[in-house]
Protein backbone atom coordinates (compact mmCIF):
# COMPACT_ATOMS: atom_id res chain seq x y z
CA UNK A 1 0.00 0.00 0.00
CA UNK A 2 1.21 3.66 -0.85
CA UNK A 3 2.16 5.50 1.99
CA UNK A 4 0.23 8.99 2.78
CA UNK A 5 1.96 12.49 2.90
CA UNK A 6 1.69 15.35 4.80
CA UNK A 7 1.20 18.30 2.87
CA UNK A 8 2.08 21.48 4.52
CA UNK A 9 0.34 24.91 4.04
CA UNK A 10 2.11 27.52 5.14
CA UNK A 11 2.10 31.34 5.59
CA UNK A 12 5.13 32.81 3.76
CA UNK A 13 5.83 36.03 4.50
CA UNK A 14 4.12 38.33 8.27
CA UNK A 15 1.15 35.73 8.29
CA UNK A 16 -2.24 36.82 7.94
CA UNK A 17 -2.21 35.68 4.88
CA UNK A 18 -5.88 33.52 4.86
CA UNK A 19 -4.47 30.08 5.25
CA UNK A 20 -7.47 29.29 7.47
CA UNK A 21 -9.99 30.00 4.13
CA UNK A 22 -7.29 27.75 2.13
CA UNK A 23 -7.44 24.96 4.94
CA UNK A 24 -10.86 25.11 4.59
CA UNK A 25 -11.15 25.06 0.86
CA UNK A 26 -8.61 22.14 0.29
CA UNK A 27 -9.74 19.78 3.68
CA UNK A 28 -12.36 17.47 1.56
CA UNK A 29 -8.93 16.14 -0.36
CA UNK A 30 -7.39 15.04 3.09
CA UNK A 31 -8.18 12.79 5.50
CA UNK A 32 -6.50 14.63 8.51
CA UNK A 33 -6.13 18.56 8.93
CA UNK A 34 -3.39 19.06 11.77
CA UNK A 35 -2.25 21.91 13.52
CA UNK A 36 1.75 21.87 14.13
CA UNK A 37 2.87 25.71 15.71
CA UNK A 38 1.71 28.39 17.21
CA UNK A 39 -1.18 29.43 19.60
CA UNK A 40 -4.32 31.56 20.51
CA UNK A 41 -2.36 34.45 19.28
CA UNK A 42 -3.67 34.56 15.40
CA UNK A 43 -7.06 34.18 14.29
CA UNK A 44 -8.02 32.59 11.15
CA UNK A 45 -10.67 33.92 9.86
CA UNK A 46 -12.92 31.29 7.57
CA UNK A 47 -16.47 32.88 5.98
CA UNK A 48 -19.00 30.69 4.04
CA UNK A 49 -22.60 30.39 3.33
CA UNK A 50 -23.01 33.89 5.22
CA UNK A 51 -21.23 32.99 8.03
CA UNK A 52 -17.99 34.07 9.40
CA UNK A 53 -15.98 32.41 12.35
CA UNK A 54 -12.66 33.32 13.94
CA UNK A 55 -10.29 29.78 14.98
CA UNK A 56 -7.30 30.58 17.30
CA UNK A 57 -6.13 27.09 18.34
CA UNK A 58 -8.92 24.56 16.65
CA UNK A 59 -7.53 23.42 13.08
CA UNK A 60 -9.30 25.51 9.97
CA UNK A 61 -10.83 21.85 8.82
CA UNK A 62 -13.19 21.28 11.43
CA UNK A 63 -16.01 22.23 9.31
CA UNK A 64 -15.80 19.18 7.52
CA UNK A 65 -18.05 16.79 9.70
CA UNK A 66 -15.60 14.14 8.14
CA UNK A 67 -12.34 14.80 9.27
CA UNK A 68 -10.38 13.86 11.89
CA UNK A 69 -8.63 17.78 13.25
CA UNK A 70 -5.52 17.29 15.04
CA UNK A 71 -3.76 19.94 17.56
CA UNK A 72 -0.29 19.10 17.38
CA UNK A 73 2.75 18.55 19.96
CA UNK A 74 4.44 21.99 18.76
CA UNK A 75 0.63 23.98 19.72
CA UNK A 76 0.31 25.76 22.92
CA UNK A 77 -2.90 26.10 24.36
CA UNK A 78 -4.87 28.18 26.86
CA UNK A 79 -7.62 26.41 28.36
CA UNK A 80 -10.21 28.80 29.25
CA UNK A 81 -9.90 30.23 25.51
CA UNK A 82 -10.04 26.79 24.32
CA UNK A 83 -13.21 26.08 25.96
CA UNK A 84 -14.80 29.56 24.33
CA UNK A 85 -13.40 28.78 20.88
CA UNK A 86 -15.22 25.33 20.94
CA UNK A 87 -18.49 25.89 22.87
CA UNK A 88 -19.10 28.86 19.78
CA UNK A 89 -18.29 26.17 17.56
CA UNK A 90 -20.74 23.61 19.29
CA UNK A 91 -23.56 25.89 19.31
CA UNK A 92 -23.32 26.13 15.79
CA UNK A 93 -23.89 23.22 15.67
CA UNK A 94 -20.65 21.12 14.55
CA UNK A 95 -19.74 18.08 16.80
CA UNK A 96 -15.82 18.28 17.79
CA UNK A 97 -15.46 15.40 20.34
CA UNK A 98 -14.72 12.89 18.99
CA UNK A 99 -12.89 14.06 15.83
CA UNK A 100 -10.69 17.04 17.67
CA UNK A 101 -8.21 15.48 19.21
CA UNK A 102 -5.26 17.38 21.09
CA UNK A 103 -1.84 15.79 21.89
CA UNK A 104 -1.04 15.42 25.30
CA UNK A 105 2.61 17.12 24.25
CA UNK A 106 1.14 20.41 23.39
CA UNK A 107 2.04 23.12 26.38
CA UNK A 108 -0.25 24.83 28.46
CA UNK A 109 -0.49 28.93 28.36
CA UNK A 110 -1.27 29.41 32.61
CA UNK A 111 -2.98 32.91 33.54
CA UNK A 112 0.46 33.57 35.28
CA UNK A 113 2.06 33.34 31.49
CA UNK A 114 -0.36 35.93 30.06
CA UNK A 115 0.88 38.24 33.37
CA UNK A 116 4.42 37.25 32.42
CA UNK A 117 4.07 38.39 29.02
CA UNK A 118 2.91 41.74 30.15
CA UNK A 119 5.88 42.38 32.40
CA UNK A 120 8.63 41.34 30.45
CA UNK A 121 7.15 43.83 27.52
CA UNK A 122 6.38 46.30 29.79
CA UNK A 123 10.07 45.73 31.05
CA UNK A 124 11.75 46.42 27.58
CA UNK A 125 10.17 49.72 27.77
CA UNK A 126 10.45 51.26 23.66
CA UNK A 127 12.35 48.00 22.86
CA UNK A 128 9.09 45.87 23.20
CA UNK A 129 8.64 43.52 20.31
CA UNK A 130 4.57 44.12 20.33
CA UNK A 131 3.06 40.89 21.26
CA UNK A 132 -0.20 39.93 21.81
CA UNK A 133 -0.27 39.43 25.40
CA UNK A 134 -1.29 36.08 24.75
CA UNK A 135 1.06 33.98 27.21
CA UNK A 136 2.83 32.71 23.56
CA UNK A 137 6.52 34.11 24.55
CA UNK A 138 6.82 32.40 28.12
CA UNK A 139 5.02 29.32 27.66
CA UNK A 140 7.61 28.45 24.56
CA UNK A 141 10.23 29.59 27.11
CA UNK A 142 9.12 27.29 29.69
CA UNK A 143 8.94 24.56 26.92
CA UNK A 144 12.57 25.65 26.02
CA UNK A 145 13.84 25.23 29.53
CA UNK A 146 11.89 22.12 30.46
CA UNK A 147 9.62 23.81 33.12
CA UNK A 148 6.21 24.09 31.50
CA UNK A 149 3.16 21.95 32.10
CA UNK A 150 1.66 19.94 28.95
CA UNK A 151 -1.65 18.98 28.25
CA UNK A 152 -1.43 15.26 29.49
CA UNK A 153 -0.46 16.46 32.86
CA UNK A 154 -4.24 17.54 33.57
CA UNK A 155 -4.54 13.61 33.43
CA UNK A 156 -2.61 13.40 36.68
CA UNK A 157 -1.57 15.14 40.32
CA UNK A 158 -2.23 18.67 38.39
CA UNK A 159 -3.49 21.01 41.08
CA UNK A 160 0.11 19.92 42.61
CA UNK A 161 2.10 20.68 39.11
CA UNK A 162 -0.25 23.71 38.39
CA UNK A 163 0.27 25.26 41.72
CA UNK A 164 4.08 24.80 41.46
CA UNK A 165 4.62 25.96 38.47
CA UNK A 166 2.11 29.18 39.42
CA UNK A 167 4.66 29.78 42.71
CA UNK A 168 7.13 29.92 39.94
CA UNK A 169 6.04 32.54 37.93
CA UNK A 170 4.08 34.39 41.00
CA UNK A 171 8.15 34.86 42.53
CA UNK A 172 9.47 35.88 39.30
CA UNK A 173 6.87 38.62 39.13
CA UNK A 174 7.62 39.93 41.96
CA UNK A 175 11.59 39.84 41.60
CA UNK A 176 10.08 42.24 38.73
CA UNK A 177 8.13 44.37 41.11
CA UNK A 178 5.33 43.59 38.92
CA UNK A 179 2.30 42.97 41.45
CA UNK A 180 -0.35 45.21 40.33
CA UNK A 181 -2.80 42.30 38.87
CA UNK A 182 -5.37 40.01 39.92
CA UNK A 183 -5.80 36.50 38.16
CA UNK A 184 -8.63 35.10 40.42
CA UNK A 185 -11.50 35.41 37.92
CA UNK A 186 -9.35 34.55 34.91
CA UNK A 187 -8.02 31.22 36.97
CA UNK A 188 -11.25 29.93 37.72
CA UNK A 189 -12.58 29.95 34.28
CA UNK A 190 -8.71 28.62 33.12
CA UNK A 191 -9.83 25.66 35.67
CA UNK A 192 -13.32 25.26 33.86
CA UNK A 193 -11.34 24.99 30.61
CA UNK A 194 -9.41 22.11 32.12
CA UNK A 195 -11.74 20.48 32.84
CA UNK A 196 -13.78 20.74 29.62
CA UNK A 197 -10.46 19.78 28.01
CA UNK A 198 -10.86 16.13 29.47
CA UNK A 199 -13.54 15.44 27.61
CA UNK A 200 -11.87 15.73 24.31
CA UNK A 201 -9.34 12.74 23.33
CA UNK A 202 -6.13 13.55 24.22
CA UNK A 203 -3.54 10.95 22.69
CA UNK A 204 -0.31 10.78 21.29
CA UNK A 205 -1.02 12.10 18.28
CA UNK A 206 2.24 11.68 16.48
CA UNK A 207 1.61 7.93 17.08
CA UNK A 208 -2.02 8.64 15.23
CA UNK A 209 -0.77 10.59 12.30
CA UNK A 210 2.11 8.61 11.31
CA UNK A 211 -0.38 5.44 11.48
CA UNK A 212 -2.68 6.94 8.73
CA UNK A 213 0.44 7.41 7.00
CA UNK A 214 1.09 3.93 6.90
CA UNK A 215 -2.54 3.50 5.92
CA UNK A 216 -2.18 5.96 3.03
CA UNK A 217 -3.93 8.47 3.81
CA UNK A 218 -3.04 12.38 3.14
CA UNK A 219 -2.76 14.98 5.94
CA UNK A 220 -2.93 18.22 5.64
CA UNK A 221 -0.48 20.47 7.95
CA UNK A 222 -1.78 23.72 9.00
CA UNK A 223 0.87 25.97 9.93
CA UNK A 224 0.80 29.95 11.84
CA UNK A 225 2.07 33.13 11.21
CA UNK A 226 4.50 33.17 8.48
CA UNK A 227 8.01 32.80 7.78
CA UNK A 228 9.25 35.88 8.70
CA UNK A 229 7.87 35.46 12.54
CA UNK A 230 9.82 32.26 12.89
CA UNK A 231 11.69 32.28 15.59
CA UNK A 232 14.95 31.30 13.81
CA UNK A 233 14.30 32.60 10.38
CA UNK A 234 12.63 35.67 10.89
CA UNK A 235 13.11 38.90 11.82
CA UNK A 236 14.33 38.16 15.07
CA UNK A 237 13.71 39.65 18.14
CA UNK A 238 10.32 40.72 16.23
CA UNK A 239 8.82 37.24 15.75
CA UNK A 240 7.07 34.49 16.86
CA UNK A 241 7.92 31.96 19.76
CA UNK A 242 7.65 28.78 17.20
CA UNK A 243 9.12 27.00 14.40
CA UNK A 244 6.67 28.84 11.63
CA UNK A 245 8.56 27.03 8.74
CA UNK A 246 8.10 23.38 7.19
CA UNK A 247 10.91 22.09 9.36
CA UNK A 248 8.35 23.21 11.90
CA UNK A 249 5.76 20.51 10.47
CA UNK A 250 8.30 17.57 11.39
CA UNK A 251 8.80 18.64 15.08
CA UNK A 252 5.56 20.10 15.90
CA UNK A 253 3.86 16.78 14.71
CA UNK A 254 6.07 14.39 14.71
CA UNK A 255 5.90 13.48 11.06
CA UNK A 256 9.68 12.88 9.39
CA UNK A 257 11.29 14.94 6.22
CA UNK A 258 10.69 12.29 4.18
CA UNK A 259 6.49 12.33 4.35
CA UNK A 260 6.34 16.42 3.11
CA UNK A 261 4.87 16.07 0.24
CA UNK A 262 3.16 19.68 -1.22
CA UNK A 263 4.69 22.69 -0.01
CA UNK A 264 1.85 25.42 -0.47
CA UNK A 265 2.84 29.10 0.32
CA UNK A 266 0.19 31.84 0.66
CA UNK A 267 0.75 35.25 0.35
CA UNK A 268 -1.06 38.37 -0.70
CA UNK A 269 -1.08 40.28 -3.51
CA UNK A 270 0.18 43.09 -0.93
CA UNK A 271 2.41 42.64 2.23
CA UNK A 272 0.94 43.44 5.53
CA UNK A 273 2.78 43.19 8.91
CA UNK A 274 1.33 43.19 12.94
CA UNK A 275 3.00 44.57 15.57
CA UNK A 276 6.86 46.07 15.63
CA UNK A 277 9.63 44.74 14.06
CA UNK A 278 11.59 45.72 10.44
CA UNK A 279 9.08 46.41 7.20
CA UNK A 280 11.02 47.77 4.77
CA UNK A 281 7.22 48.22 2.10
CA UNK A 282 5.70 49.79 4.67
CA UNK A 283 3.91 52.29 3.32
CA UNK A 284 2.80 55.82 5.71
CA UNK A 285 0.91 57.52 3.18
CA UNK A 286 -2.78 57.33 1.75
CA UNK A 287 -2.60 54.20 -0.47
CA UNK A 288 -1.12 52.29 3.00
CA UNK A 289 -4.37 53.79 4.80
CA UNK A 290 -6.41 52.85 1.29
CA UNK A 291 -4.92 49.12 1.78
CA UNK A 292 -5.67 48.92 5.13
CA UNK A 293 -9.04 49.74 4.34
CA UNK A 294 -9.91 47.72 1.40
CA UNK A 295 -8.10 45.09 2.88
CA UNK A 296 -9.79 45.17 6.69
CA UNK A 297 -6.42 44.83 7.99
CA UNK A 298 -6.75 44.09 11.46
CA UNK A 299 -6.14 41.37 13.11
CA UNK A 300 -8.51 38.60 13.98
CA UNK A 301 -8.02 38.27 17.30
CA UNK A 302 -6.50 41.48 18.62
CA UNK A 303 -8.27 43.82 16.26
CA UNK A 304 -4.80 46.18 16.13
CA UNK A 305 -4.28 47.85 12.81
CA UNK A 306 -1.91 46.07 10.09
CA UNK A 307 0.66 48.17 8.81
CA UNK A 308 0.75 47.80 5.03
CA UNK A 309 3.11 47.88 1.79
CA UNK A 310 3.73 47.02 -1.85
CA UNK A 311 4.66 43.27 -2.55
CA UNK A 312 8.06 42.26 -0.77
CA UNK A 313 9.66 39.93 -3.23
CA UNK A 314 13.11 39.62 -1.50
CA UNK A 315 11.02 38.52 1.54
CA UNK A 316 8.54 36.40 -0.39
CA UNK A 317 11.86 34.50 -2.24
CA UNK A 318 13.82 33.86 0.94
CA UNK A 319 10.42 32.28 2.33
CA UNK A 320 9.69 29.78 -0.38
CA UNK A 321 13.77 28.73 -0.36
CA UNK A 322 13.35 28.49 3.37
CA UNK A 323 10.36 26.15 3.17
CA UNK A 324 11.20 24.24 -0.07
CA UNK A 325 7.28 25.85 -1.50
CA UNK A 326 6.51 24.04 -4.54
CA UNK A 327 3.40 25.81 -5.34
CA UNK A 328 2.05 30.03 -4.43
CA UNK A 329 -1.45 30.29 -3.55
CA UNK A 330 -2.22 34.22 -4.35
CA UNK A 331 -4.87 35.98 -1.62
CA UNK A 332 -6.71 39.39 -1.31
CA UNK A 333 -5.84 39.78 -5.49
CA UNK A 334 -9.58 42.23 -5.33
CA UNK A 335 -8.29 44.23 -3.02
CA UNK A 336 -6.30 46.15 -5.17
CA UNK A 337 -8.86 46.31 -8.02
CA UNK A 338 -8.79 50.04 -7.25
CA UNK A 339 -5.50 51.12 -8.35
CA UNK A 340 -3.84 52.46 -11.44
CA UNK A 341 -0.09 51.57 -10.51
CA UNK A 342 0.64 48.33 -8.25
CA UNK A 343 3.96 48.19 -7.27
CA UNK A 344 6.25 45.31 -5.72
CA UNK A 345 9.55 45.29 -4.60
CA UNK A 346 12.38 43.50 -6.41
CA UNK A 347 15.56 44.42 -4.38
CA UNK A 348 16.49 46.08 -1.10
CA UNK A 349 18.83 49.52 -0.85
CA UNK A 350 21.69 50.62 1.69
CA UNK A 351 24.00 53.06 1.39
CA UNK A 352 24.25 52.96 -2.31
CA UNK A 353 24.25 48.81 -2.70
CA UNK A 354 21.14 46.87 -3.60
CA UNK A 355 20.40 43.34 -2.71
CA UNK A 356 18.14 40.71 -3.69
CA UNK A 357 18.89 38.56 -0.83
CA UNK A 358 17.41 38.99 2.48
CA UNK A 359 19.98 40.67 4.96
CA UNK A 360 20.62 39.48 8.65
CA UNK A 361 18.68 42.97 9.71
CA UNK A 362 16.50 44.67 7.22
CA UNK A 363 16.31 47.96 9.37
CA UNK A 364 17.60 50.73 7.68
CA UNK A 365 16.94 48.99 3.91
CA UNK A 366 14.73 50.89 1.75
CA UNK A 367 12.58 49.38 -1.12
CA UNK A 368 13.61 49.08 -4.91
CA UNK A 369 10.15 49.40 -6.66
CA UNK A 370 9.05 48.15 -9.77
CA UNK A 371 5.66 49.29 -11.51
CA UNK A 372 2.60 48.02 -13.22
CA UNK A 373 -0.03 48.68 -14.46
CA UNK A 374 -3.15 48.33 -12.42
CA UNK A 375 -6.26 46.48 -13.43
CA UNK A 376 -8.89 48.04 -11.67
CA UNK A 377 -11.55 45.79 -12.83
CA UNK A 378 -13.77 44.30 -9.77
CA UNK A 379 -12.53 40.51 -9.26
CA UNK A 380 -14.98 39.04 -7.32
CA UNK A 381 -17.43 37.95 -9.22
CA UNK A 382 -14.58 36.47 -11.44
CA UNK A 383 -15.07 32.27 -11.39
CA UNK A 384 -12.52 31.71 -13.53
CA UNK A 385 -8.99 32.48 -14.54
CA UNK A 386 -9.42 32.96 -18.09
CA UNK A 387 -11.39 35.72 -17.08
CA UNK A 388 -8.58 37.78 -15.78
CA UNK A 389 -7.48 40.76 -17.19
CA UNK A 390 -4.56 40.73 -19.03
CA UNK A 391 -2.76 43.24 -16.15
CA UNK A 392 -3.35 40.91 -13.54
CA UNK A 393 -2.07 37.99 -15.80
CA UNK A 394 0.83 39.87 -16.31
CA UNK A 395 1.24 40.60 -12.36
CA UNK A 396 1.14 37.36 -11.77
CA UNK A 397 3.70 35.56 -14.43
CA UNK A 398 5.87 38.70 -13.27
CA UNK A 399 5.91 36.80 -9.85
CA UNK A 400 5.88 33.62 -10.67
CA UNK A 401 9.21 34.45 -13.02
CA UNK A 402 10.86 36.00 -10.00
CA UNK A 403 9.84 33.09 -7.56
CA UNK A 404 10.45 30.47 -10.00
CA UNK A 405 7.17 29.04 -8.26
CA UNK A 406 4.07 28.80 -9.76
CA UNK A 407 0.72 30.41 -8.41
CA UNK A 408 -1.64 27.81 -8.42
CA UNK A 409 -4.53 29.67 -6.67
CA UNK A 410 -5.77 33.23 -6.86
CA UNK A 411 -8.30 34.37 -4.30
CA UNK A 412 -10.57 37.04 -5.35
CA UNK A 413 -13.33 37.69 -2.29
CA UNK A 414 -13.49 36.35 1.52
CA UNK A 415 -15.72 33.47 0.70
CA UNK A 416 -14.36 30.04 0.16
CA UNK A 417 -16.25 30.13 -3.72
CA UNK A 418 -14.05 32.83 -4.45
CA UNK A 419 -11.23 30.79 -5.02
CA UNK A 420 -9.65 30.41 -8.63
CA UNK A 421 -7.65 27.38 -9.42
CA UNK A 422 -5.21 28.06 -12.42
Amino acid sequence: MAKGKVDALLGIVFGDEGKGKVVDVFTPKYDIVARFAGGPNAGHTIIFEGKKFVLRSIPSGIFDEGKLNIIGNGCVIAPDLFMAEAQELETAGYNLKERLHISKRAHLILPTHRVLDRAYEAAKGKNKVGTTGKGIGPTYSEKASRTGLRVGDILENFQQKYQMLKARHEQILSDLHYTDYDIAEEEQKWMEGVEYMRQFPLTDTETEINQALRQGKNVLAEGAQGTMLDIDHGTYPFVSSSSTTCGGVCTGLGVAPNTIGEVFGIFKAYSTRVGSGPFPVELFDETGDKIREIGHEYGAVTGRNRRCGWLDLVALKYAIMVNGVSQLIMMKSDVLDGFDTIRACIAYEKDGVQTTDMPYDTEGWTPVYRDFPGWEQNLTSLTSADQFPQELKDYIRFIEEETETPVTIVSVGPDREQTISR
